[in-house]
């Protein structure tokens, strides 16, 4: 997996781009949280559940339902002002969804574990993407701590600097 650092730049960056009458912290907090969520799904393993289980690590809260489903219920508690099924709900709530499933995707471009459950709970295979140039963060604190730089500086290379060269772009397209 990617770490909760890379997860949640991802997430501000997808949140940074939308407008609606929410405070801006909660515009970059709110896709930030989403994109880390996914991974509070490493209490499986203290509940007994194993990593190839459809609620294991990397299962459903990995999947597009997940996302889909988490992002309304999110952006209701964290933008109540905001009127249900209005044109800039719909925008945080996609964006929200976006953010949630960027996780996914980040975790299918790494070099181990056992692939993503995009399609639980239709379908339980687990995927990976072709191009898999991201080193796989370990669980835990202390196990990251080992090998906190290398894994940061590989994040830096093939996350952070690739999306906000990106975000860059986007930003400096004429009629914006």
């Amino acid at each position: 997996m990617a770490t909760a650092l890379s997860h949640a730049f991802v997430g501000a960056l997808l949140g940074s781009g939308v407008r609606a009458a929410v405070p801006r912290w909660r515009l970059l907090a709110l896709p930030a949280v989403l994109a880390v969520l996914p991974d509070l799904d490493v209490i499986a393993f203290a509940l007994g559940i194993p990593y190839g289980h459809p609620l294991g690590h990397r299962g459903f809260s990995h999947s597009l339902l997940f996302a889909v489903l988490v992002a309304p219920v999110a952006v209701r508690w964290a933008a109540p002002t905001l009127a249900v099924a209005s044109g800039p709900w719909w925008k945080l709530v996609a964006v929200c969804a976006l953010a949630c499933a960027s996780h996914g995707v980040l975790d299918a471009m790494t070099d181990a574990g056992r692939g993503v459950g995009f399609f639980i709970p239709f379908h339980d295979e687990r995927y990976f993407l072709p191009f898999r140039p991201i080193r796989t963060s370990p669980i835990g604190l202390e196990g990251f701590m080992a090998r906190a730089m290398p894994i940061l500086r590989n994040e830096l290379v093939w996350i952070v600097l690739p999306c906000a060269a990106l975000a860059s772009l986007i930003r400096l397209r004429p009629g914006r």
